[in-house]
């Protein structure tokens, strides 16, 4: 059934990670802040994912860019601070990886719904997110959580989706991409932002590109996913709104190969393959 055409169109806003710019264009001549948000905006980009302080959102003034925040949920005595300051400093949606690895669901999902209720009195959107080495790390702890949170709170729990994670911990091969990592449609509708890390079954994060130009077979692979994963998301609830995501490519942690290309070059041939994605994904919404 073709959608009500009484609600705006939804918008994609790709934001650029500041950590896809490390030693970039080389270790000894990287990047000022400001000539990387220049940068950002120049490449097309719609906004910053980044910690909010008063410079940054300056340059994100000065550079008409949204921002995308974020921080570690340890406390809510910790989070109130650090959500006040990126809220006063421009910033609505922020992810949190929520505590630690070896945290019981019981008490992950306890600080989940207190910083959500933070969230709502402070007139912004927090997202739990989908992490390794977090209490999210895999889906049957998420699943979990989850369900902690649905039946303290009666809602569905707000999440920053990286499938990417769960990917490498199930070692999920291409063909089963969607299938496995669909299976939440009304928590991944409910959500609005997404870190699209592109992954593979063994490779948490892997090249965009060749480094001459030319997509990678697990990119493209990949790529397909994303598409699934924008159509999905398209077919919920109108209004459907903005839905912020970062492609989602680093520098340091391990997340880069040193063979591998630079990531910030690739972070650009992404955005660009996800803005193809997404028109695709709007007609194929319109047509189911």
């Amino acid at each position: 059934m073709p959608r009500s055409k009484k609600h705006p169109a939804p918008r994609l806003v790709q934001c650029a990670t500041a950590w896809s710019m490390i030693a970039y264009p080389t270790a000894k001549r990287e990047w000022s802040l400001e000539r990387k948000m220049k940068e950002i905006k120049a490449a097309g980009f719609d906004g910053v994912a980044a910690w909010a302080n008063a410079e940054l959102k300056a340059l994100a003034d000065k550079y008409r860019l949204k921002i995308m925040g974020g921080f570690d949920g340890s406390s809510v005595t910790k989070a109130r601070k650090q959500i006040i300051e990126q809220r006063d400093n421009g910033t609505r949606y922020m992810n949190v990886q929520l505590l630690d690895h070896d945290t019981p669901p019981a008490v992950a999902a306890k600080l989940a719904v207190k910083l959500i209720a933070l969230s709502d009195e402070l007139g912004v959107s927090v997202h739990i997110e989908t992490h390794r080495d977090t209490a999210t790390e895999t889906p049957e702890k998420y699943d979990e959580i989850q369900r902690l949170f649905q039946r303290a709170t009666g809602r569905l729990m707000p999440t920053t989706w990286d499938h990417s994670h769960f990917a490498v911990s199930k070692h999920l091969l291409p063909a089963v991409y969607s299938k496995r990592l669909l299976a939440w449609p009304k928590l991944i509708q409910h959500s609005h932002l997404f870190h699209l890390r592109p992954f593979n079954s063994q490779h948490c994060q892997i090249p965009v590109t060749n480094g001459k130009g030319k997509l990678t077979p697990e990119f493209k692979d990949y790529l397909a996913f994303v598409e699934d994963l924008f159509t999905l998301w398209l077919q919920g609830p109108e209004p459907r709104g903005e839905l912020y995501v970062c492609p989602e490519l680093g520098m340091s942690h391990g997340y880069h190969v040193s063979t591998d290309p630079h990531a910030w070059p690739d972070a650009i041939r992404a955005r660009k393959e996800y803005a193809g994605a997404w028109r695709r994904a709007l007609v194929r919404a319109k047509q189911k």
